[in-house]
C-alpha cells in the first residue's frame, strides 16, 4: 500500500516555493525567479528544473547540495507547517484503519525526499503507520513508477518473496500518480483532493477514484 504525501494525505501548499526560495539562494546565491509545475512530479525533476531555469547546471553535485538545503528548510519550518498547513480530512483515520487490517503494509510512494517525508507527516501526526524504510522517495528518479519499483522492490528483499504488481496499491490526488501506478502494473486509486478533478483521475485510469478520505468505509472498499 503506497501513500502519496501532498494534498492526499496533508495540504502544505504555499510552503514549497518558499523552501526552494531558501535553498537555491544558499547554493547558488541566485534569486528564485519561478517555480515550475510540481504536482505529482518528483523532488530530482523539480529540482533539476528549478536549477536550469535559473542558468544553473543540474549536475550531481548541486543536485547533492539543492536536497540538503531543502531538507534543512523543511526541517526549520516545522513549526510553522504545523500551525499553517493541515492533515486532510480522513487521512489519519485511514492510515489508522489501514494498519487493522490483515495483509496491508502501508509506505510511500512520494516525490518529496525520505527526510523531508517524515518531518511532513510527523507535523500532523501521521507518521505512526507508515513503514518509511520501503518507501519510494523522490531523489531517485524523476519518473514516479521508478519510486514504486523501488519501494516493492525494498519489500520484497524484506519478505524475501517476490511481489506481484496488481497487489500493490498506490493512492494518490495526481494524473502523474495514476499514470505511475498503471505503468507499473499496480492498482490506482485516485483522490480528488488536489486540483485534479475526479473526472480527470478517471480518465487518467485510476481503478477507483474518491472525494476525499473522509469516509474511511470507502476508502478501506476502494482499497481492497
Amino acid at each position: 500500500m503506497l501513500w502519496d504525501i501532498d494534498l492526499t494525505l496533508i495540504d502544505a501548499r504555499g510552503f514549497g516555493p518558499r523552501w526552494y526560495r531558501r535553498a537555491l539562494a544558499a547554493v547558488t546565491g541566485r534569486a528564485l525567479q519561478q517555480m515550475p509545475d510540481t504536482a505529482g512530479r518528483t523532488e530530482l525533476a523539480i529540482t533539476t528544473d528549478v536549477l536550469e531555469n535559473h542558468g544553473v547546471a543540474a549536475d550531481e553535485a548541486t543536485i547533492a547540495a539543492m536536497f540538503t538545503a531543502l531538507t534543512s528548510a523543511v526541517a526549520e519550518t516545522r513549526d510553522e507547517l504545523a500551525q499553517r498547513g493541515s492533515a486532510l480530512p480522513g487521512a489519519a483515520q485511514a492510515l489508522k484503519a489501514l494498519s487493522l487490517e490483515p495483509g496491508f503494509v502501508q509506505t510511500l510512494v512520494t516525490g518529496n525526499l525520505a527526510e523531508v517525508a517524515f518531518h511532513k507527516l510527523e507535523s500532523f501526526d501521521l507518521h505512526h503507520h507508515v513503514d518509511f524504510e520501503i518507501g519510494g522517495f523522490g531523489a531517485g528518479s524523476v519518473h514516479r513508477h521508478d519510486l514504486i519499483a523501488d519501494s516493492v522492490a525494498k519489500a520484497a528483499d524484506r519478505a524475501g518473496a517476490a511481489i506481484v504488481p496488481d497487489s500493490v496499491v498506490v493512492v494518490g490526488d495526481t494524473p502523474h500518480d495514476v499514470a505511475g501506478a498503471l505503468r507499473f502494473g499496480a492498482v490506482a486509486v485516485g483522490v480528488a483532493t488536489g486540483s485534479s478533478t475526479e473526472a480527470e483521475l478517471r480518465a487518467a485510469g485510476a481503478h477507483a477514484v474518491l472525494p476525499d478520505l473522509s469516509d474511511t468505509g470507502s476508502v478501506l472498499a476502494a482499497l481492497s
